[in-house]
């Protein structure tokens, strides 16, 4: 039984080798055939990768463009809003200069019909004193004379009784008396006929100032209701705007903020965006050059493999169909195996050839161990019935025997665990 187990190790070790060998050529096979499966696998690779540059490439125009448009937009929007504000000012500040010229003209308005006032009244009282100091003329006139009249009478009936010397002194001092007041009365005339003339005239230019102001004030009144008018509907109109233009701000406030934002999010994305572009442009320049480089290497080795493979197969179906293994050797050598030859081609030819001899071997090889196997399945399963009827017999064995049977069951049991706690430290 031992023996066998030997045995049955060594061709397990054995199998393994062999199956080892067997993995190693099939992935020596396998990594031949690889680049030439894989090569349309890197073009379509390269391919989505161009297409991914290429989309790339056209989001970064689209998002460049609108954010130019977004930046135009914003300066035109600030551009407007600076306007507006100035326009505001300015509408303001005549609005105040108006409403200070207006308050002057009021101002000016109530000094002049003050003003006026005053000259009516001073014209109706100058009219009063004319009237006055023509009545107080006449009246004393009269008075004056009908006084000289009775003192004349008085005199002269005096004079008359006596002298004549007497009454030559009262013609003297009437004579002067009569020149005195006819130079008194002709002065009081001519300063009546002046202050009558001059107030004639302050007259006439009260009146036509009058007349001028209260034109001028009409004019004024008509161009300050009108002005006032137009000043308060345009107030309106700029408040309705001012107020449309706050709305407006706030809007483009907000939606300056909002793209003030998005601006912030698309600069970061452009940033990595750019990043990412940049270094897949140069590792896709340098994978391009790479692959071009392996593309030329490939489509050349290409045509060399087509015919390879196309002259192995005819030469693989040729050794497996022969069953003398010498003849097989002799194909293999007749197509150029153990010769040597100079080109790569012939090498390769050499060297495939080499592995379908080894892998015809390998068949063969596994063939027989698959055979030898299957024997040895047989002998395990006739000696697993020996040993079951080996088994029954010592469970059947009688004092002592079952002890000592007892014991080399127990060693046993204690010799598997300390092998698997020896395989357990060392794995530790």
């Amino acid at each position: 039984y031992e023996d066998e187990r030997r045995n049955r190790s060594e061709l397990e070790v054995r199998c393994q080798r062999l199956t080892l060998e067997l993995a190693d050529t099939k992935q020596m096979i396998q990594r031949g055939d690889y680049r030439q499966e894989n090569y349309d696998k890197v073009k379509c690779e390269r391919d989505v990768f161009e297409h991914e540059l290429s989309e790339l490439r056209r989001k970064y125009e689209i998002l460049e463009v609108s954010h130019k448009a977004q930046a135009k937009e914003r300066n035109d929007l600030s551009k407007e809003l600076a306007t507006m504000q100035q326009s505001l000012n300015l509408l303001q500040k005549d609005k105040d200069y108006l409403n200070h010229q207006n308050m002057e003209l009021s101002v000016r308005c109530a000094h002049e019909e003050d003003r006026l006032e005053r000259l009516q009244i001073q014209l109706e009282d100058a009219k009063k004193a004319r009237e006055e100091m023509y009545e107080k003329y006449v009246t004393s006139r009269d008075h004056y004379k009908t006084e000289y009249e009775k003192r004349l009478h008085e005199e002269l009936e005096q004079i008359r009784l006596k002298t004549n010397q007497e009454i030559e002194q009262l013609r003297s001092t009437s004579k002067e008396m009569y020149e005195r007041e006819n130079r008194n009365l002709r002065e009081a005339r001519d300063n009546a006929v002046s202050e009558k003339e001059r107030a004639v005239i302050a007259e006439k230019d009260a009146l036509r100032k009058y007349d001028q102001l209260l034109e001028q004030y009409r004019q004024m009144q008509l161009g300050t209701e009108s002005k006032v008018a137009e000043l308060l509907h345009q107030s309106k109109l700029k408040s309705f705007e001012s107020e449309h233009i706050q709305l407006m701000q706030q809007e483009t406030a907000k939606n300056l903020s909002q793209c003030q934002m998005e601006c912030e999010k698309y600069q970061r994305k452009l940033e990595v965006l750019t990043k990412e572009f940049y270094s897949l442009q140069s590792s896709s320049e340098t994978r391009i050059i790479e692959l071009q480089t392996q593309n030329s290497e490939f489509q050349a080795r290409l045509d060399t493999y087509e015919k390879l493979e196309k002259e192995l197969d005819e030469i693989i179906l040729q050794t497996a169909e022969m069953e003398n293994e010498v003849e097989a050797e002799r194909v293999l050598f007749s197509y150029g195996y153990g010769a040597n030859v100079p080109t790569t081609a012939k090498r390769r030819l050499k060297q495939s050839v080499h592995l379908a001899r080894r892998l015809l071997q390998l068949e063969k090889q596994n063939s027989l161990l698959v055979k030898d196997l299957e024997h040895q399945k047989e002998q395990v399963t006739q000696i697993s019935q020996e040993l079951d009827r080996a088994n029954s017999l010592l469970s059947q064995v009688q004092q002592p025997y079952k002890y000592f049977i007892e014991t080399v069951h127990q060693r046993d049991s204690q010799i598997s665990l300390q092998k698997e706690h020896i395989t357990q430290l060392e794995k530790d």
